[in-house]
């Protein structure tokens, strides 16, 4: 299937630098949104250096086979699945080194989600709260896991919605990349259908808008992908924007 794709990022409305990144790499049909943590320049400069160490990976190992791979892939995943997951663990590391290296960078980090689309199949890795979503026939399923303290404790007690918004450490992360000098990257795979439309955004978006918003975005948006991007940005936006937003939006079409 052939791919469109567009994707945009905006500072918001309530913080004075943008600390995601993005990655659009089609010639690899790659794509990802790296949201960073730690204030100041450091977050942004984790969310860099993400997007530059997976960029560089896929094009390092595109055309050699016989590269050594920083990691040593799972008997459990795929080679594109090993390929995706080793490029974020390695990311993982440049970020963690970095910020042993230097006391301004102390405690930085990334979530990450990107999708990576190969031999008729859609591989997925994420860490944190980043998402990545399927609209599929007018109705958007969330592919991705939040990997934060709230969706822990929500698996032990169910929350009501007011419950959710009042819950004192919502905000607080448990899996990204720099945190720890080794990362478990969540990895999964999917078969596209033409139509397909997967949103992939930093939690600036989903914090800020419902995911039925999303949805009805995405469909008014029509064939006009960019549209859509800044059409759920504004609406992040106009909702309060109290952190950067991020958004790709990637379509499938016939060959």
């Amino acid at each position: 299937m052939k791919l469109e794709h567009a994707g945009a990022t905006h500072v918001g409305m309530k913080r004075d630098h943008n600390e995601d990144n993005f990655l659009l790499m089609p010639e690899m049909n790659l794509f990802a949104v790296a949201d960073g943590m730690g204030g100041h320049s450091s977050g942004e400069v984790a969310s860099q250096i993400a997007v530059d160490t997976i960029h560089q990976f896929f094009q390092e190992t595109e055309g050699d086979d016989e590269i050594t791979w920083p990691y040593k892939p799972s008997r459990e995943r795929s080679y594109e699945e090993n390929r995706f997951a080793a490029s974020v663990m390695l990311a993982n590391r440049n970020i963690f080194e970095q910020s042993m290296e230097s006391p301004k960078y102390k405690g930085m980090g990334t979530t990450f989600v990107g999708m990576f689309v190969h031999g008729g199949k859609t591989v997925y890795a994420h860490a944190g709260d980043s998402r990545a979503y399927l609209v599929r026939d007018g109705e958007i399923t969330q592919l991705t896991e939040d990997h934060s303290l709230l969706n822990d404790y929500k698996k032990i007690q169910p929350m009501t919605p007011e419950e959710e918004e009042a819950f004192p450490h919502k905000n607080i992360i448990v899996r990204a990349l720099g945190m720890k000098e080794t990362l478990d990257v969540e990895v999964s795979t999917a078969v596209p259908k033409v139509g397909d439309v997967v949103v992939i955004c930093s939690d600036g978006l989903c914090g800020e808008i419902t995911d039925p918003d999303i949805l009805k975005y995405v469909l008014e948006a029509g064939g006009d992908l960019q549209k859509g991007v800044d059409t759920l940005i504004k609406a992040a936006c106009d909702n309060g924007g109290k952190d950067n937003v991020t958004v790709i939006l990637v379509k499938f079409l016939k060959p």
